[in-house]
């Protein structure tokens, strides 16, 4: 393809080269068995650089592009969704310090976040709070020379695992300052599922899909943060430090939806050549072929859309309106797609037997995090209507 340089192409090579060694033969056992990532393949993830893929060298990142993190993203994802999420927590923290870190703390931090030292987790949505950023009730009350958190946390992905959640809390008690009332926290924690009661409690969420990753509820009581680790060192700023790294997050969405739908579509290709009915492989049906080239068609329309907004993230320029037409539409590709990979198997679609399952659960939260479908329409229309 024409946007791509000989790296993209490269790139692309040598991670479907490590997800069919290491990731596809595995993926399907621990799936079913409920089981998270080993820690062994988060190393080699690590090893790879594939956490500091857009970050400068400087702070030991590979300094490549979005498009790359798009690829990187896309392909770990075929070959299991919690595998190409990993990467996210990272972006997200990682973004948030290299674009609105104070320098003693990219210092600190950054380098080890790209080099997979330090795994981070993010702690935005609250219980009663989801889209609605402006009304959230966790507080972060000064203290000296340190704040004290106090409030809950909700849908905390890989908070079990990770050094440092990365918090959006109210400073400012005045709930009509709304968003900017809010500030970001660098919150440091030892891994492990005790967490640090009664300061900081935590418990998974049981979820149908998603399996590799668990989901947290988290309550803060009181939880110490040293003041140091306000990001950028200013009150206040939170929600808009946060919008930048949002079109990172919705970019490398949009990217493993079409990684989740690809894997889909290759399972439904190459059962619909061995599977055998009237007489002839179902492939040779036209039902079955059409469903397959409307797949197809979908997915590389998302796969466009997704490298449309990387290049423009990578432009300098805000992308927030091409993120928002990536994820919104591979959200929804990806429910549609493996959907129908599951119909190709017929009742086979439904058992545990194939993973074709897997990617349906999976494909099914693409709509609901890093923004709803519902709230990503309201970013397109706002943006298309108000022309800003």
């Amino acid at each position: 393809m024409g946007i791509f340089a000989d790296h993209h192409l490269e790139i692309r090579r040598s991670v479907r080269d490590f997800v069919d060694r290491e990731i596809i033969p595995i993926a399907h056992d621990l799936d079913n068995a409920e089981a998270e990532i080993p820690m062994a393949i988060i190393e080699q993830m690590a090893e790879l650089g594939y956490f500091g893929l857009i970050f400068p060298e400087e702070y030991e990142g590979m300094s490549l592009d979005s498009l790359s993190m798009a690829i990187v993203t896309e392909e770990l994802s075929r070959g299991w969704l919690s595998v190409g999420s990993v990467m996210t927590r990272m972006i997200i923290t990682g973004s948030l310090l290299w674009q609105a870190g104070t320098e003693e703390q990219k210092q600190r931090f950054l380098p080890k976040i790209a080099t997979g030292k330090l795994l981070t987790a993010a702690a935005f949505t609250e219980p009663d709070v989801g889209s609605d950023t402006g009304a959230m009730k966790c507080r972060a009350i000064k203290e000296g020379d340190h704040y004290l958190l106090r409030g809950e946390k909700t849908w905390c992905t890989f908070a079990n695992r990770a050094h440092i959640l990365t918090v959006l809390a109210r400073t400012d008690p005045d709930a009509s300052k709304r968003h900017k009332g809010l500030s970001m926290f660098l919150v440091e924690k030892e891994p492990g599922e005790d967490f640090h009661p009664p300061e900081l409690a935590g418990s998974p969420i049981p979820t149908i899909g998603y399996k590799g990753m668990k989901s947290y509820s988290l309550g803060f009581d009181g939880y110490e943060v040293p003041a140091a680790n306000l990001l950028g060192g200013v009150e206040g700023k939170g929600f808009y430090q946060l919008m930048p790294t949002y079109e990172y997050a919705r970019i490398q969405t949009a990217a493993r939806a079409v990684g989740v739908a690809q894997a889909a579509l290759e399972a439904a290709i190459g059962y619909a050549k061995e599977r055998h009915q009237f007489g002839k492989a179902i492939a040779e049906h036209q039902v079955i072929r059409h469903k397959i080239a409307h797949m197809a068609t979908e997915i590389e329309a998302a796969r466009q859309l997704c490298y449309a907004a990387a290049m423009k993230k990578d432009s300098g320029e805000r992308a927030d309106l091409e993120a928002g037409y990536a994820k919104a539409y591979a959200a929804e590709m990806a429910e549609r797609v493996t959907s129908e990979a599951m119909q190709v198997f017929g009742g086979y679609g439904y058992s545990r037997e194939y993973p074709v399952q897997r990617y349906w659960r999976d494909a099914r939260v693409f709509k609901i995090f890093e923004g709803t479908s519902e709230i990503q329409y309201e970013v397109i229309a706002k943006r298309l209507l108000d022309n800003r």
